[in-house]
C-alpha cells in the first residue's frame, strides 16, 4: 500500500491523533514538512491519500508553496485519490477547487459545539453522531466548492465541514491532543487576549479545564470520520 502523504505547515500543526489512528491500524505515512521547506510533490497518485493539516497563515497569502499545493489538490481529484483537511487544509481544498476563503464573523478559539446536516451524505461520515464539541482555531471560513455537500456547522461559523464524494474538508479540529492544545494555547496567548470579546474564544484556562470531558466525544468523532474516508483510499 502506498503512504499516505501528511503535509504540516507550522511546528506545533502536526497530525495528532491522526496519525495515533493509523498507526493503531498499521496503515504507512509519510509526513511532509512545509514549515521546514520539504517540496511540495508534483504526482498526487505516488500516494494513497493527502491530508492537510492546520496553520496560522491564510491560503490567500502570497506564499510559494500555496500555488503548488492547490495544482497538487486538483492532481489529487484527477486521479481519484481522496483528499482530507483539517482547517487550513480544508480551506486549501475548497480553493483548489472554485471556493472562496474569506473573513470569518467571528474569531473561534477553543471549544464550541457542532451540528451534523441532516442529509444522507453527512449520515453516512458521521454515522449515529448529530453533535460533538470539536475544537476551533479560525478568523477565517470557506465557501463549499461545486459539487460538496454540506456536513457541520457551529454558532459562529455555518460551513464547518463539507465532502466532495471521497474527499472531506473540515473547517474545526477533530485532530486535536492534549498536548496539541496545551501548545496552541501558549503559542497563542496573544491571539486569545486579543479576542477576548469574541462570543466563539474561550481563556486558555477554560480551554484545557474542559478537554478531560470532551477529549473522548472528540475522538469518537474523529475516529467515525477517519474509518470512513479510509474506504475510498487508493491501493
Amino acid at each position: 500500500m502506498k503512504p499516505i502523504a501528511i503535509f504540516r505547515h507550522s511546528p506545533s500543526e502536526g497530525a495528532g491523533y491522526f496519525t495515533t489512528f493509523l498507526n493503531a491500524k498499521n496503515i504507512p505515512w509519510q509526513l511532509i514538512c512545509i514549515d521546514a521547506g520539504d517540496a511540495v510533490p508534483r504526482n498526487a497518485q505516488d500516494y494513497s491519500g493527502l491530508v492537510f493539516m492546520g496553520g496560522p497563515m491564510s491560503v490567500n497569502d502570497d506564499l510559494p508553496w500555496i500555488p503548488e499545493v492547490l495544482a497538487l489538490i486538483r492532481d489529487a481529484v484527477e486521479h481519484d485519490v481522496p483528499l482530507l483537511g483539517h482547517c487550513l487544509g480544508g480551506q486549501l481544498i475548497s480553493k483548489a477547487l472554485g471556493g472562496v476563503v474569506t473573513k470569518n464573523p467571528v474569531k473561534e478559539l477553543g471549544w464550541g459545539k457542532v451540528e451534523v446536516a441532516d442529509n444522507a451524505t453527512a449520515r453516512t461520515w458521521f454515522g449515529d453522531i448529530r453533535e460533538f464539541d470539536s475544537f476551533h482555531w479560525h478568523g477565517e471560513t470557506f465557501s463549499l466548492p461545486q459539487g460538496a455537500v454540506h456536513l457541520l456547522s457551529s454558532a459562529h461559523c455555518v460551513n464547518q465541514a463539507y465532502a466532495i464524494g471521497k474527499h472531506l474538508a473540515l473547517q474545526c479540529h477533530v485532530e486535536m491532543t492534549e498536548s496539541m492544545i496545551r501548545a496552541w494555547c501558549e503559542n497563542g496567548a496573544d491571539e486569545i487576549a486579543a479576542n477576548r470579546q469574541s462570543p466563539g474564544v474561550q481563556t486558555a484556562a477554560d480551554m484545557q479545564m474542559q478537554m478531560q470531558d470532551k477529549m473522548p466525544q472528540l475522538h469518537r468523532a474523529a475516529e467515525q470520520l477517519y474509518r470512513h474516508w479510509l474506504q475510498g483510499l487508493a491501493r
